[in-house]
């Protein structure tokens, strides 16, 4: 089992940069795949980045590639977001999870955060 706790959320103009990350517990965090997520008012959870476990291969949304970069670093149990050029559409509250097979599907991932809010502003 692991816990994970998102930080780095806040309030940025568009155009600008944040990076969350997401600290997680226990000794088995370099067994899982991480995955961020991001869910706007009103809107259902969407996938936005997923990174392997040791490869390090990632996959990305679409509306997100070119301005999102996931990276972990396995020996401080943590993954990060990097976004720059934000957009007021990326406004939402966003969630790193854990999944034991690389997937892009909600369903797929068996831990998660609490959410950390990102607000972009125009």
């Amino acid at each position: 089992q692991v816990q994970l706790v998102e930080s780095g959320g806040g309030l940025v103009q568009a155009g600008g940069s944040l990076r969350l990350s997401c600290a997680a517990s226990g000794r088995t965090f370099s067994t899982y795949y991480m995955g961020w997520f991001r869910q706007a008012p009103g809107k259902e959870r969407e996938f936005v980045a997923a990174i392997s476990r040791y490869i390090y291969n990632s996959d990305y949304a679409d509306s997100v590639k070119g301005r999102f970069t996931i990276s972990r670093d396995n020996n401080k149990n943590t993954v990060y977001l990097q976004m720059n050029s934000l957009k007021p559409e990326d406004t939402a509250v966003y969630y790193c999870a854990a999944a034991t097979r690389m997937t892009m599907e909600v369903s797929g991932y068996d831990y998660w955060g609490q959410g950390t809010q990102v607000t972009v502003s125009s």
